[in-house]
């Protein structure tokens, strides 16, 4: 299937979409099982949130790099997910929609949050020519993450390893039917407009 080169995919409902972290267990054994990350989870530190299954894999290297081994299924309200975007800067200068660097520097100082748009990733981990959306972020936009817009947090640590097993196994249909369900994620063109890399 082809996807525009910058388009938001994410599994989610008409009120919620899920993202993905992953975290030590200490962190992550407790969040999924309260509901709500625990107070040794830092909020002075930018927290990058993934609406990208497999780019959660990649970056976490299917919950097997040192500190990444839990890996939560976070539901946020819609409603908070578009407030980032709409207050997110991007997270390099882009000439065209930053105008000079200088400006682009106070724009992301300011800013509760910001975007970088990665290559999205197949089951083998491999880069594919479509991008994905992470999200960062920081003060106001931490606070109301882990106050505000959380829903739900599910340990999906087990998922990640199930899939990776039938991917080693060279099981890629089955592989590939253990996956969320991610579909374009449709916001206001307004809220994505200063965030596209051309």
């Amino acid at each position: 299937m082809n996807h525009p080169k910058y388009q938001i995919r994410a599994r989610h409902t008409d009120t919620t979409l899920t993202v993905y972290q992953a975290y030590r267990p200490e962190i992550g054994v407790p969040a999924a099982r309260d509901g709500r990350f625990p107070a040794a989870w830092s909020r002075q530190r930018m927290t990058w949130i993934k609406p990208s299954f497999l780019w959660m894999m990649y970056r976490c290297g299917w919950a097997e790099k040192e500190g990444q081994e839990t890996v939560l299924a976070v539901e946020i309200r819609r409603e908070g997910f578009e407030w980032a975007l709409r207050n997110a800067c991007l997270s390099h200068h882009v000439p065209e929609l930053h105008g000079e660097l200088a400006d682009w520097k106070r724009q992301l100082k300011r800013a509760p949050a910001r975007v970088q748009w990665d290559p999205e990733r197949s089951l083998r981990l491999g880069a594919l020519p479509h991008r994905s959306l992470q999200l960062g972020l920081a003060r106001e936009a931490t606070e109301r993450y882990a106050d505000d817009w959380i829903v739900g947090i599910e340990d999906v640590t087990g998922l990640a390893q199930e899939v990776h097993a039938r991917v080693r196994a060279g099981q890629l249909d089955a592989a590939n039917a253990l996956l969320p369900q991610e579909r374009p994620y449709e916001v206001d063109e307004a809220s994505l407009a200063h965030l596209r890399r051309g």
